[in-house]
C-alpha cells in the first residue's frame, strides 16, 4: 500500500505568485489540503509551514516538491534535510521538474547512486546561483555608490522658516519643544537641521 502524497510549495516573497507551483502539484493528485507553502526565503529549512508538514508526515508517504530550488538554496541543508527525510523518516521525495529525482522509482543502489549524484550537482548549482544573485546585489550596490546614488529612506528638505525658529530658539525667545512644535517636525529631525544649519552658516562666514 502505498503512502499519503503531500506537496511543499515555497516562493520567496509574498509578491510571487505559486499558483503554478500549485497546480502541479493537483495534478499528481495531491488533495490541496495537504499542500503546505512557505512564502519566504530559502537559506535555511526554519520555515513554519516545512516544520509542520515533516511533523505531519510518516514513513511511506511521498513528498512533492516542484524543483530543488525551491525546497531549499543551501548545498550542505538541502543534502542534510533530503537525508532525514529520505533515510531516516523513511519518505520518498520526488522532484516534478526533474524526474532522477524521485526515490519513489530507483530503489536499487545503482538507482540511488545516480539519484545521489544528480542531487549533489543540483543543490551546489542552487546555492552557486544563489551566491552569483547575491554578488551581482553587492557589484550594483557598490556601482551605484560609485556613481552617486543614496540609498535608504529619502531626506526631508529644511523647512522654509527654520532660519526663523532657529533664531527664537538660539536667543532663548522660545525652547526646543517650542520650536519642534512650530517647525512640525521631531526631536532627532529638528537637532539634525541644526547641525546643518550651523554648518552651513559656518561655511559661508568662512568664504567672507
Amino acid at each position: 500500500m502505498s503512502g499519503k502524497k503531500f506537496g511543499y510549495i515555497r516562493v520567496s516573497s509574498k509578491d510571487q505568485n505559486e499558483s503554478r507551483q500549485i497546480d502541479n502539484m493537483l495534478k499528481n493528485g495531491i488533495d490541496e489540503r495537504d499542500i503546505f507553502i512557505d512564502k519566504q526565503s530559502g537559506k535555511n529549512f526554519d520555515r513554519t509551514e516545512y516544520q509542520l508538514m515533516k511533523r505531519i508526515v510518516r514513513e511511506g508517504d511521498i513528498l512533492y516538491i516542484h524543483s530543488l530550488d525551491r525546497f531549499g538554496r543551501n548545498k550542505d541543508e538541502i543534502l542534510n534535510e533530503w537525508k532525514e527525510l529520505t533515510k531516516n523518516m523513511g519518505v520518498d521525495i520526488v522532484v516534478l521538474d526533474m524526474p532522477l529525482l524521485d526515490t519513489t522509482k530507483y530503489k536499487d543502489s545503482l538507482g540511488t547512486l545516480i539519484a545521489d549524484l544528480v542531487l549533489q550537482v543540483l543543490s551546489w548549482m542552487a546555492e552557486e546561483e544563489r551566491e552569483k544573485i547575491r554578488t551581482r546585489q553587492r557589484e550594483g550596490i557598490d556601482a551605484a555608490f560609485k556613481q552617486g546614488v543614496k540609498f535608504g529612506r529619502p531626506k526631508n528638505p529644511m523647512p522654509e522658516n527654520f532660519g526663523e525658529v532657529y533664531g527664537k530658539w538660539k536667543s532663548g525667545e522660545i525652547t526646543a519643544t517650542k520650536a519642534m512644535k512650530e517647525l512640525n517636525i521631531k526631536k532627532n529631525a529638528f537637532y539634525n537641521f541644526v547641525k546643518e544649519y550651523e554648518g552651513e552658516h559656518q561655511k559661508k562666514v568662512l568664504n567672507t
